[in-house]
């Protein structure tokens, strides 16, 4: 059982797996959507400087030959999915598929019920909201848009990834944060459901509240900051 926590922040900035979202879903649905589909998105490498960069990227992550087959990639990537490494390649690769799959209204995200009205309330009240996740923004931007409580994406004031602001575990991508929010570390409040990335945005002089929820992979986990269960129990103030 966790207890209500009390912030004085300009800036809140999320993170979603497990955090807004649960992770299952993420693991799940949206996995599976991508799955088949990486060897067609590899193979627009020609055409497409984002997926060229990609594709290279891949290749040295997995130790492949230079020369390799898309299919062999694409391969590679699905291990690397199977254990949820979080590859910035393939996080790119994956976004492009699903914002494809949202505009297609083949796939939806999905937001724990508590934090659509939190963030609009925030939000009203002046509060500037960021995100900051391990999936890539051309897939952060549809996940709020296409969400089933109604388009999010208006109450984000700027996106970040593991490609413009560096590894989530990193306390220099906070600090990168920090300078792109023009505000200081102690005016920030990070949630996280992860023990490594609250410490790392605390090592870079943010606040952070740890999102403890139940059947989420890091619930009971000792965290280095406030817990709570939702975002109902967070209240800030100016």
């Amino acid at each position: 059982m966790t207890s209500p926590v009390t912030v004085s922040a300009d800036v809140v900035v999320v993170d979603l797996e497990g955090t807004t979202s649960a992770a299952g879903f993420i693991l799940g649905d949206l996995y599976d959507y991508a799955r088949p589909r990486l060897e067609e998105v590899l193979s627009r490498a020609e055409t497409n400087d984002t997926v060229k960069a990609a594709r290279a990227q891949a290749i040295a992550e997995t130790e492949l030959e230079e020369d390799a087959l898309d299919a062999a990639i694409a391969d590679a990537l699905r291990e690397l999915m199977a254990s949820d490494v979080k590859s910035t390649p393939l996080k790119t690769l994956q976004g492009i598929i699903w914002a494809e799959g949202f505009a297609a209204g083949a796939i939806t995200s999905h937001f724990f019920d508590d934090v659509p009205p939190q963030l609009h309330s925030w939000h009203a009240t002046g509060t500037r909201i960021a995100v900051y996740s391990s999936g890539s923004i051309a897939s952060q931007q549809p996940w709020f848009r296409h969400a089933p409580q109604g388009d999010l994406s208006p109450l984000i004031e700027d996106w970040f990834d593991t490609v413009n602001a560096g590894p989530k575990k990193s306390p220099a991508s906070y600090e990168k944060i920090a300078t792109a929010l023009q505000t200081h570390p102690e005016r920030l409040l990070f949630l996280t459901d992860h023990p490594e990335e609250v410490t790392a945005a605390l090592a870079a002089g943010w606040q952070v509240v740890a999102l403890d929820r139940a059947g989420e992979p890091w619930s009971g986990a000792d965290f280095a900051a406030p817990a709570v269960s939702s975002f109902d129990e967070i209240e800030l103030t100016a």
